[in-house]
């Protein structure tokens, strides 16, 4: 299928081939001989919004299940005999996708497509290895939730901003859930969501498309496709009021977690979000770095979140505070400094600045075939279209102080904000 022109002065598009199997998997190629290296991705359309309490947690432990073997590579075969070509590969969950990835040199493709062929085709799940990887993920939840206090806290805040979207639960799942996800529970869930007409593959790099087509086509066309994934509710009620929880962990000082309810990714106010974050908390002049670190000393690092998702993500203000500060006292700065943006704005040179940090952030990712792909990947995935990942410098281009302070006065409304306080309990 051919695409449409899509030059962007920084990712020529125009080069892609995109192409759907008759089972319903997407391939884009992009041949691009500026190195010798090959960077292969499948994307798969599940993470934790696909969920449903009970097996909270299952696209995160899939990923780790995805590792232990199929028909022709056995259980730990897969990284041996990557490894063994030259290559490497991980993989991540989020919210909205998983993802598996591989950088290799470009004589080892075919090796790449039959690794990664095999295991949609038929991977190999077993009990053995079911228990196995659920002790790894329950380790990584104990290190990275249960004794993490921006862990603690953010798994608390996503509970408040969300009363019904399967957002409010983390990706890694609750650990009953983990707990009680059984073998049937993973078979039903790999013919739902990593049959083919739920995955997409980029391959970016030092190869011929036509060869490479044909190789992807005679390693996935026998795959079956599998059934339609539900629907994810959308009946997210309106925010009414503050919301607030207190953590209680030990703690050598307060800490304070903010949130609010963004808008989709694919909406125009993201990028002006984006803009907004880098002028809020990047680098030693941002506004709150300034107010909250070096003028009033009250905290010892500040930042900010703003990830994009399918659906309406969240707007995250984190702030370490200075051992025997008051959380009211920081709270009530860093609420007048937010408040000063939604009403005064910000200065043409601030927004500048923002923009030439962003470019920067762009044009890294796209130096390299690695950073082409996920960006192909993640455009698809999160804009439902590869085309998008060509775009972002001009959206970026287009936001203005205006748009800057109108997302501020409308996504940072006191009504609609999630505030989640550290109460530092005492050792004893």
């Amino acid at each position: 299928m051919a695409t449409p022109p899509a030059h962007t002065g920084v990712l020529d598009l125009e080069q892609v081939r995109a192409h759907t199997l008759p089972n319903g998997l997407r391939v884009r190629l992009l041949h691009d001989r500026s190195a010798p290296t090959l960077s292969y991705y499948t994307f798969f359309q599940v993470g934790s919004r696909n969920e449903r309490l009970g097996t909270t947690g299952i696209s995160h432990l899939f990923e780790h299940m995805m590792f232990n073997g199929a028909a022709k590579y056995g259980p730990k075969e897969f990284d041996r005999v990557l490894e063994s070509r030259g290559g490497h590969s991980n993989a991540y969950t989020s919210n909205d996708v998983t993802a598996y990835y591989e950088d290799f040199a470009p004589d080892a493709l075919e090796t790449v497509i039959d690794l990664e062929s095999d295991r949609m085709r038929s991977l190999r799940l077993t009990t053995d290895s079911l228990e196995q990887e659920r002790e790894v993920v329950k380790e990584e939840r104990r290190l990275r939730t249960e004794n993490s206090i921006f862990g603690l806290m953010e798994e608390q805040l996503e509970s408040l901003v969300f009363l019904a979207h399967p957002y409010r639960w983390p990706v890694i799942g609750w650990m009953d859930d983990i707990e009680r996800i059984t073998r049937d529970d993973c078979e039903a869930f790999f013919r739902t969501y990593y049959a083919p007409n739920n995955a997409a593959v980029y391959v970016v790099g030092d190869m011929d498309p036509d060869a490479t087509l044909e190789l992807l086509e005679r390693h996935y066309a026998d795959i079956p496709a599998g059934p339609r994934p539900a629907p994810v509710p959308q009946g997210e009620p309106p925010q009414r009021g503050e919301r607030r929880a207190v953590v209680r962990y030990p703690a050598q000082a307060p800490a304070l977690l903010a949130g609010w309810r963004g808008p989709a990714a694919r909406s125009s106010d993201s990028a002006a979000l984006d803009v907004l974050q880098v002028c809020l908390a990047v680098g030693e002049s941002s506004r709150l770095r300034r107010r909250l670190v070096q003028d009033e000393e009250v905290a010892v690092s500040v930042s900010i979140g703003w990830g994009w998702r399918i659906d309406p993500g969240v707007f995250l203000a984190f702030a370490e505070l200075a051992p025997k500060v008051k959380s009211a006292r920081a709270e009530a700065i860093l609420w007048e400094e937010l408040d000063r943006v939604a009403t005064k704005g910000v200065s043409g040179a601030e927004v500048r600045r923002a923009q030439a940090l962003l470019r920067s952030s762009v044009l890294h990712e796209l130096a390299t075939h690695h950073g082409i792909a996920h960006a192909l990947g993640q455009a698809e995935a999160l804009l439902g279209d590869w085309r998008e990942a060509g775009h972002a410098l001009e959206h970026y281009a287009a936001v203005g102080p205006r748009d800057v302070r109108r997302v501020a006065a409308e996504y940072l409304d006191p009504s609609r904000r999630n505030v989640v306080a550290l109460d530092p309990e005492v050792k004893r």
